[in-house]
């Protein structure tokens, strides 16, 4: 007779389990795009989708046909599995912990600085193949594109996202009227009119996509803050029906009896002396 723990393991690794079919499905689909920005995320996908698959099998296996072996693997994969989470979120809050922007006077939108985030991100950001990369994404996601048909009231009035503030024109600051030159921002000689180009190169582009992903970055370590409550719960109800499973396989309903003998306390001896001397004396 199956126990609770172990119908309720089965029944959340077969959703598990078919959830995880169109996560690899996806990273495939991905892999066989031209885009550049689908085939940077298909490597996690994959990676996501495959283990997922194998811990929810291992678990589905070891719960409704009770194999102790493969409830084992399920139980040591998703412990390492929940450690990595935790590891990810508190490295995530970590570093998205700076940035945010500063205001602009007379503007609706905000201007993003690349030093007022953390070191890793800067550094990251900074690699020229990474970058590459994630130029050419904006390029082809025609963000810049939408901001050709605004006035001069528009940019006053109306919001940015943090890459169209930073990459889709120049820092507010600067002056291109001025008869006489005075320092300014270096993103201010970088820029340039060509759709191209325009400020692609600029620190502000760079801390721009930053803060997307540091919001991005916030918004999944709330979900892996949720998933991680999720797997624990999972975790503590593998071990009953790993327990269960353990005892299936023994001829004892509760546990191998690995008691071999019983010793006395103490005091049992002081009294079977105590009664043999009364004994002896009545």
């Amino acid at each position: 007779m199956y126990r609770f723990s172990n119908t309720v393991i089965g029944f959340l690794n077969l959703f598990t389990l078919l959830g995880s079919i169109p996560i690899i499905g996806g990273g495939l689909w991905m892999a066989r795009s031209s885009t550049t920005c689908e085939s940077f995320l298909q490597t996690p996908l994959l990676v996501v989708g495959f283990v997922v698959l194998i811990i929810s099998l291992a678990g589905f296996i070891g719960a409704c046909f009770r194999v102790a072996w493969a409830l084992w693997v399920y139980l040591v994969v998703m412990l390492f599995l929940i450690a990595t989470l935790m590891g990810l979120t508190i490295f995530g809050f970590v570093v998205t912990s700076q940035g945010r922007g500063v205001e602009v006077p007379g503007r609706v939108y905000k201007e993003y600085r690349l030093e007022d985030y953390s070191p890793w991100l800067r550094n990251k950001i900074k690699d020229p193949d990474y970058w590459r990369t994630i130029r050419s994404c904006i390029l082809g996601s025609k963000t810049c594109a939408k901001l050709a048909s605004w006035t001069p009231l528009d940019y006053l009035e109306k919001d940015m996202s943090p890459i169209q503030s930073g990459c889709c024109k120049p820092p507010t600051s600067c002056n291109y009227n001025m008869a006489t030159v005075e320092p300014q921002d270096t993103d201010c000689y970088r820029w340039s009119n060509a759709p191209t180009l325009l400020c692609y190169e600029c620190d502000s582009c760079k801390a721009g996509v930053l803060e997307d992903v540091r919001r991005d970055w916030h918004k999944l370590s709330v979900l892996n803050i949720v998933m991680l409550v999720f797997l624990i719960g999972i975790y503590s109800i593998g071990c009953c029906a790993f327990q269960n499973t353990r005892r299936a396989e023994t001829d004892y309903p509760y546990g191998e009896n690995r008691m071999t003998k019983v010793r006395p306390r103490w005091d049992y001896y002081w009294w079977r002396w105590w009664q043999d001397k009364r004994e002896q004396l009545y």
